[in-house]
């Protein structure tokens, strides 16, 4: 089972059963998506403990909490200690390049229209080249879409 898959309560021989089913295909290319973005083998400047962090927070920020609970052990799995409490939202870092991807991620996540090239550019501030900016944005659009589809399977289930 995937993590959507995982994380969707579908009755066997519900409507929300057989739409899964029929949707195998995006679901196996949705985990393939969340491999690729979390766990990918050259995670460049951002390591797997800290794409998981923020995976968590964003979770929350859209009110997901199984879906942040998933995320949190990818945090424990990482053993990243300085990453580990950026899954609370509202919490910050120390390092002024990670307090400033933590910035980045919260403003994709909770207003994503506010994003300008000024934030770009305090990115490659404080040292992220195009390629992390460019991953970072990928796990925001992910964790954004894989919210969006828990919760649309999740109100399927209920009507059914």
């Amino acid at each position: 089972m995937n993590v959507i898959e995982t994380l969707v309560s579908a009755r066997p021989g519900s409507a929300l059963a057989d739409a899964m089913e029929k949707r195998a295909e995006i679901l196996r290319l949705s985990q393939a998506a969340h491999d690729a973005v979390l766990l990918p083998r050259d995670p460049g400047g951002l390591s797997h403990g800290l794409r998981a962090a923020l995976a968590a927070r964003m979770s929350r920020q859209n009110a997901d909490e199984s879906l942040a609970a998933h995320y949190e052990t990818l945090v424990a799995r990482a053993a990243e200690p300085e990453t580990s409490h950026l899954v609370i939202p509202g919490a910050t870092s120390d390092d002024l390049r990670t307090a400033a991807i933590v910035r980045h991620a919260d403003m994709l996540t909770v207003s994503p229209r506010d994003a300008t090239r000024a934030d770009i550019l305090a990115l490659r501030e404080v040292g992220l080249d195009d390629a992390d900016i460019v991953r970072l944005s990928e796990l925001a659009a992910f964790v954004s879409y894989q919210v969006r589809v828990i919760a649309g399977m999740n109100l399927i289930g209920r009507r059914t």
